[in-house]
């Protein structure tokens, strides 16, 4: 009997905290960030609190945010994505009994159950990418006892968000007229005009509207459907426009596509948009299960999460016990599956620091799209995860911003390596760190990153083909990507005692003794990144035929990638953050949260098992760096012991998440939250059952003996092969492989020699078995 995976909870979300203009504090009760569970479509997202009395629903629509503005700590406000506005509810049951409310990952549908006055009330909810539209239903076990009234809020409308005069302020206003809600207003910095509209459909009973309040008396049971939209358009006209009041100018009012598209959605019906929700979203999720030999007890998700902290030694616990924490592990991986799907759809923004979802009217850090690592890591489980199709909105993304970051390229070589300088629109694209739906960064010549956060940017493009081996999306978008990134780092190299140096260079966030961020020149971030980026390019020149001779970059990235030197060896035996770094933590934090110079071995691929002393040095790097630090930073440490093959700190690591860094609704914690550390956390999981990075696809690279029997299917390797595993004492026992696409299949498992497989003729040397297969052909491999 399959397990079902959900979150579940006996109290609703308390109510500390609510409606504050940014996160204040880190107090254990904060409503929204802690406790409220998440629905998105990545149109737009909603967070359920599930409260008896007065209760709320909060809405983000990605679009609607101001510029990031650099006053203060983020503590105080930074302005970037703000709170849409809230739906308030009362139901006037302050004292409910068997009170549960859950969010199931099997179906994305969200509920809230309970007991009042001899009555047993249920609320349902989801939030459909079909028909762009949140959808509700309020039911009683009892006739005519469905009673509630409904309110617009529109929160943090003033003249300012940060401080005085800063521009960035708010309008809005609603109303409420029969059965429908409207709430609208602008945001003032960018001109951006939202709109939100509900409709209230009562079986029974009365529904009347004063006040803009929309309240229903004595119904059977009662139905309520939401949607907004605002005058945004993810173009390259937004970015490229440099007066932010004329970014959204030639758009559209959001009215009439909002009424349109909720009027369409209410024609469905309820049952009719649940249907086609749950057909759209198990095309997706059920592609993908795990097995690490966990139950389901029905125990409380918080009461899971104590449970775990305080049972963390295997000898410790009881067999439930275990059973529960094998659970939650496969929970966690799951649920980072369906935040990517929830806030990364086609036709929809790209996830961001929190995904779709944001409470404030200043997030921290504004809530952008980091480009350090934190996008990145957004987008690692993608792939592997067999959910590529979430990849979509950065591709749309990225192809927005394209011309700004041609025109960025420009600038940043003409500031800082004129003589290089080859013309408007010659010099490949860049991008900074901070980067949001309006406007993108450069890098900073004496900043906290250097230029290779662009070749970091653009492995993701490499990554997408590379699994889908879709040779279309490579001709067209990521090698014309990767070729440009590799204009711009060629400009920025410099000859140096015989090798090819970025002359202006930082590891992201590193600081030096002085305090301030540590500028040099060729640090193995800047140099791994470059070295990975031409590498792609070079790879995917040559799937498309195309020579020096057609493109001349060709041929000097190829006298160039052997004098980029990006993986040096320290005196401590650990691969070197400096090329000036002699020992150990000489230059900067020793326990730096970043690992910047480890890209090589995860997302990259140059520092591998056919480079022992490279692997063994990333390995003297990680116990040096230590495992505490915040939630992404975790993530990305798991990511890089799971490549090294060190299944038992893998799997630390991904406890140290569960313990540590993460929130009683399974969101990830910096903190505050970002959900970076989520979908890190899946891609980490992926990583320890299969790897396809070294030229082969091994089955359980990184296996812990805590899931020394288990399963999964779906998990996908590069190449386009689609893989399922059944393991028992951490040894295969049986494997199904699918051709996405055809070609030589090389796996990499313990007991290849005793392996069988049936009407296809196949190949054995020592631990690697070979075999062709058709595009759509699936085989069964059994082992001895």
């Amino acid at each position: 009997m399959n397990k079902p995976l959900i979150l579940e909870y006996k109290n609703p979300a308390p109510d500390y905290a609510d409606f504050f203009r940014s996160r204040i504090d880190d107090k254990p009760y904060a409503g929204w960030e802690k406790w409220s569970l998440p629905l998105g479509n990545s149109h737009f997202g909603a967070s359920i609190f599930g409260r008896t009395g007065t209760d709320r629903i909060q809405i983000t629509e990605n679009s609607v945010a101001n510029p990031i503005i650099a006053t203060g700590t983020w503590k105080k406000g930074s302005g970037g994505t703000r709170s849409f506005g809230d739906l308030i509810f009362e139901f006037g049951h302050e004292t409910p009994q068997n009170y549960r409310r859950f969010l199931s990952l099997d179906d994305a549908v969200a509920g809230v159950a309970y007991e009042f006055g001899s009555v047993h009330y249920e609320r349902e909810y989801f939030l459909s990418y079909p028909h762009n539209v949140l959808a509700m239903r309020f039911t009683a076990s009892k006739g005519s006892r469905v009673s509630f009234s409904v309110s617009p809020l529109i929160s943090f409308c003033r003249d300012f968000c940060v401080q005085e005069g800063d521009g960035c302020g708010r309008s809005g206003e609603v109303h409420a007229s029969h059965s429908d809600i409207i709430m609208r207003g602008v945001s003032d910095y960018y001109g951006i005009k939202y709109e939100g509209r509900a409709r209230v459909k009562a079986y029974g009973g009365k529904v009347t509207s004063e006040n803009g309040t929309i309240k229903v008396k004595n119904a059977d049971y009662a139905e309520i459907f939401f949607t907004c939209g605002t005058n945004y358009k993810m173009e390259s006209r937004v970015f490229e426009e440099d007066d932010p009041k004329q970014k959204l100018a030639p758009y559209p009012d959001p009215s009439d596509a909002v009424a349109q598209t909720l009027n369409k959605a209410c024609a469905r019906g309820y049952d009719a948009l649940k249907e086609a929700h749950l057909a759209d979203y198990h095309a997706l999720f059920s592609r993908t299960s795990v097995s690490f030999g966990g139950k389901y007890f029905g125990t409380p998700t918080d009461e899971l999460l104590i449970k775990y902290k305080r049972n963390a030694d295997e000898y410790k616990q009881s067999e439930e016990t275990r059973l529960e924490m094998r659970y939650l592990e496969e929970l966690l991986f799951q649920y980072g599956r369906y935040l990517l799907i929830a806030s990364s759809r086609a036709g929809g923004y790209p996830a961001n620091l929190q995904g779709t979802w944001c409470a404030y009217d200043s997030s921290p850090w504004g809530c952008d799209y980091h480009h350090n690592i934190n996008v990145q890591m957004n987008y690692w489980p993608a792939q592997a995860a067999n959910l590529a199709e979430c990849f979509t909105p950065y591709i749309d993304y990225a192809k927005a911003y394209m011309p700004l970051a041609r025109k960025n390229a420009d600038k940043y070589i003409l500031q800082n390596y004129p003589e290089k300088y080859t013309g408007k629109g010659k010099n490949g694209w860049t991008i900074g760190t901070t980067a949001t739906l309006y406007n993108i960064s450069t890098p900073k010549a004496r900043g906290h990153s250097g230029p290779g956060t662009g070749g970091f940017t653009s492995l993701l493009f490499w990554q997408h083909y590379d699994f889908t081996r879709d040779k279309q999306y490579l001709r067209e978008v990521a090698y014309p990507y990767l070729l440009e990134m590799s204009r711009f780092l060629m400009q920025v190299l410099i000859e140096k005692d015989g090798k090819m140096l970025t002359g202006i260079s930082a590891s992201p966030e590193q600081q030096g003794k002085d305090g301030k961020y540590y500028n040099t020149v060729g640090c193995a971030f800047d140099q791994q990144m470059t070295y990975e980026n031409f590498d792609k390019t070079l790879q995917a020149a040559k799937i498309l035929g195309i020579s020096a001779n057609e493109e001349p970059l060709i041929g000097k990235i190829e006298k160039a990638l052997p004098l980029l030197d990006p993986v040096l060896i320290g005196v401590d035996g650990q691969v070197k953050e400096y090329r000036e770094e002699n020992r150990y933590g000489d230059i900067g934090e020793k326990n730096h949260r970043h690992i910047s110079h480890l890209v090589a071995l995860y997302p990259g691929t140059i520092i591998n098992k056919r480079t022992p002393e490279w692997l063994d040095g990333a390995k003297v790097v990680l116990t040096r760096r230590s495992d505490k630090s915040t939630g992404w930073a975790t993530a990305h440490r798991l990511l890089l012991w799971a490549r090294t093959g060190d299944g038992e700190s893998a799997h630390r690591l991904y406890g140290n998440i569960i313990k540590n860094n993460t929130l009683p609704n399974l969101w990830g914690t910096h903190p505050p939250f970002q959900i970076d550390g989520n979908f890190g956390a899946t891609a980490g999981v992926c990583e320890m059952l299969l790897q396809s990075s070294a030229g082969y696809i091994e089955l359980l690279p990184a296996i812990p003996a805590a899931w020394r029997g288990g399963f999964f299917t779906g998990l996908c390797a590069r190449g386009g092969f689609t893989i399922g595993c059944v393991w028992e004492n951490r040894q295969v026992k049986n494997i199904t492989v699918t051709a996405d696409v055809g070609g030589l299949c090389r796996l990499k498992f313990a007991g290849a020699q005793r392996a069988t497989l049936d009407n296809i003729e196949f190949s054995v040397d020592g631990d690697l078995m070979y075999f062709p297969l058709l595009k759509g052909e699936t085989v069964h491999i059994s082992v001895k």
